[in-house]
C-alpha cells in the first residue's frame, strides 16, 4: 500500500507535467484551458490524500512551462516535532540530483578548453592508477564513462559504514580516505560495455573540478552556477546559521513508526555525487535554465552554452527497452542526465535518494516543461524501480497518456 501511494502520488506529479504543455500560448480554445484547471485540480486532492495515505511528513511540488511557475503545492511538516510547515523557503536535500550540477561544471571546463571528455580520467586523478582492472589499462577509462556511469566503478560510494553506530561519519571526509583504499577496489565490468550506477564516478569528477580550477568543488559550484542563476539559497551540507530554520528535516517510516534520519548530514567528500540543498524557489531557477528562455539567451550561454547542454541530453547507452499496453518506452543514459522515450515524447531529468529525502526532477524539453517533486520521508526503499526511470512506472499508465491527449486535442 505505501508503495502504491507513492507511485500514484508520482503519477499524479507527471500527470501534471505532462499536462502542463500545451496550456498557456499553446491552447486554442477555452475548452483545453478548462481541461487543464479540471486536471489540475484532481492533482492537488490526489496530491493531498496519497501523501497523507503513506504517512509522509512534508513534501512540495512544482511545474512549470515556459518559464512561468504553473503550479505549485506545499504539504505537511518541515519539521514535525516543532510542527513547522513546509512552505515556499523549505530547503530539502536533493541527493543526486547534484550530479547534474557536476556534470555541467565538467562541460563548462571542457569548453573553457581544460579538459576533453575522452580524457583518461587518471590524467586528472592519478590515483586511479591503483586500481584493479582485469579488462584491460585503468588509464582507459574515460570521463564520459565516468559521465554515463559506464566506467565499471563500483555503484556506492562507502561499503563499510555501519548505519546503527551514530559515531560513524555519514560519509568519509577526507580524499584521502577514499584513495587510501584504491589499491583494494576494482573495476567490476569493461568500462563502456553498459551502464551500471556508480557514485564514485562522480566523486573523481568532483576532484577534477577541484584539480583544474584551484577552487573547492562548493565554491566551484557556487561561483559558477549558483550565483550566476540567483540560487542565493542553494549550498552543500551543514546549513549556514541564517537558513537553519528553512531546513527540512527527514524522516523514516515503516510499519506505521515514524523515526528521525540525521539531520543536517554532511556528505563530505561524497559532496559531488549528492551533497545539495535547496528550497523549491532555487530549483526552479534551475530547471528555467535549463529549458532555456529567450530573453535570457546570452545571459545563460555565459553559464553554458546551449549546444553543450543540449549535447548533455543525447543519449550514450541505452539502459532499458520495453512496451506495454502498445507504449514503448526507451530508457537512455546521457552525460549525467537520464533520458525517457516515450511514445516519441522525450523527458529528461534525474532523481535523488538520500537520508530519507526522495527527490525528482523531469523535463520536456520540446514542450518548455519541467517538474519538480520532493519528500521528506522514505515510506519504502524505492531501490527496486527500474534503472533509469525519472518516476515510478505509474506515470506511465495509459490513462495519463489519454489525459495527455485529451488535452493535446484541437
Amino acid at each position: 500500500m505505501l508503495r502504491f501511494a507513492i507511485r500514484s502520488l508520482v503519477a499524479s506529479a507527471l500527470c501534471a507535467c505532462l499536462c502542463a504543455s500545451p496550456c498557456f500560448g499553446q491552447m486554442s480554445n477555452n475548452s483545453q484551458t478548462e481541461n487543464f484547471a479540471r486536471a489540475y485540480n484532481e492533482f492537488k486532492s490526489d496530491f493531498a490524500g496519497e501523501l497523507k495515505r503513506a504517512g509522509v511528513v512534508g513534501a512540495s511540488f512544482a511545474m512549470v512551462h515556459d518559464n512561468r511557475v504553473v503550479g505549485e503545492e506545499f504539504y505537511g511538516m518541515s519539521d514535525a516535532e516543532a510542527h513547522r510547515p513546509v512552505d515556499a523557503e523549505t530547503i530539502y536535500h536533493w541527493a543526486s540530483v547534484t550530479k547534474t550540477f557536476t556534470a555541467i561544471a565538467i562541460m563548462q571546463l571542457r569548453d573553457r578548453g581544460l579538459l576533453k571528455l575522452d580524457d583518461p580520467i587518471v590524467k586528472y586523478v592519478p590515483e586511479l592508477r591503483a586500481i584493479h582492472d582485469p579488462f584491460g589499462d585503468v588509464s582507459e577509462i574515460t570521463i564520459r564513462q565516468l559521465l554515463t556511469h559506464s566506467s565499471g566503478f563500483r555503484g556506492a560510494t562507502w561499503t563499510w559504514r555501519d548505519d546503527a553506530k551514530s559515531w560513524q561519519p555519514f560519509e568519509p571526509p577526507r580524499w584521502e580516505q577514499l584513495a587510501a583504499l584504491m589499491p583494494y577496489t576494482e573495476v567490476l565490468f569493461k568500462p563502456g560495455s553498459k551502464y551500471s550506477y556508480s557514485n564514485p564516478g562522480f566523486i573523481y569528477l568532483g576532484r577534477t573540478i577541484e584539480l583544474l580550477s584551484h577552487d573547492d568543488y562548493e565554491v566551484y559550484i557556487d561561483k559558477n552556477i549558483f550565483k550566476p542563476l540567483e540560487m542565493h539559497r542553494s549550498y552543500f551540507d551543514s546549513t549556514p546559521y541564517h537558513l537553519l530554520k528553512h531546513r527540512s528535516h527527514s524522516y523514516y517510516v515503516s510499519a506505521g513508526k515514524r523515526t528521525d534520519a540525521v539531520f543536517d548530514a554532511d556528505t563530505g567528500i561524497t559532496v559531488s555525487n549528492g551533497g545539495l540543498n535547496a528550497p523549491m524557489s532555487d530549483m526552479i531557477k534551475y530547471v528555467n535554465f535549463l529549458m532555456g528562455d529567450p530573453s535570457k539567451r546570452d545571459f545563460y550561454n555565459g553559464v553554458l552554452k546551449r549546444s553543450s547542454l543540449e549535447e548533455m541530453w543525447q543519449p550514450q547507452l541505452e539502459i532499458a527497452r520495453e512496451t506495454k499496453d502498445g507504449e514503448t518506452i526507451v530508457r537512455s543514459v546521457g552525460l549525467s542526465f537520464f533520458i525517457q522515450d516515450i511514445d516519441g515524447q522525450r523527458f529528461i531529468g534525474h532523481t535523488g535518494d538520500q537520508n530519507a529525502f526522495h527527490a525528482f526532477m523531469q523535463l520536456c524539453p520540446a514542450t518548455r516543461t519541467a517538474s519538480l517533486l520532493v519528500l521528506n520521508t522514505e515510506v519504502e526503499p524505492l531501490a527496486d524501480l527500474p534503472p533509469g526511470t525519472l518516476l515510478p512506472r505509474a506515470m506511465l499508465n495509459q490513462s495519463i497518456l489519454k489525459l495527455f491527449h485529451t488535452l493535446n486535442a484541437k
